[in-house]
């Protein structure tokens, strides 16, 4: 994986690698991710991007368990 990284919450400073962190550490709603990371809490404009990463971080997880050793395909938020 890239070392590249976007800021998804600019007002906590959350980027959607934080994100994924959190999705493979067991986050599964924004809910969990806002408590932990503080994502969504101020403004609310990175919502649904943050939304669509926990989402996807938790498919390409998913997938990831169940084909050991795939390259999972890449994901852009627009």
């Amino acid at each position: 994986m890239s070392d590249a990284f976007m800021f998804v919450c600019i007002c906590n400073q959350v980027t959607d690698k934080q994100i994924r962190q959190a999705a493979e550490e067991g986050v599964t709603d924004l809910e969990t991710l806002s408590a932990e990371l503080k994502v969504a809490t101020c403004c609310g404009k990175c919502r649904s991007c943050a939304r669509k990463i926990l989402r996807q971080a938790a498919q390409d997880n998913a997938y990831a368990q169940s084909y050991p050793g795939a390259v999972v395909p890449a994901f852009s938020p627009a």
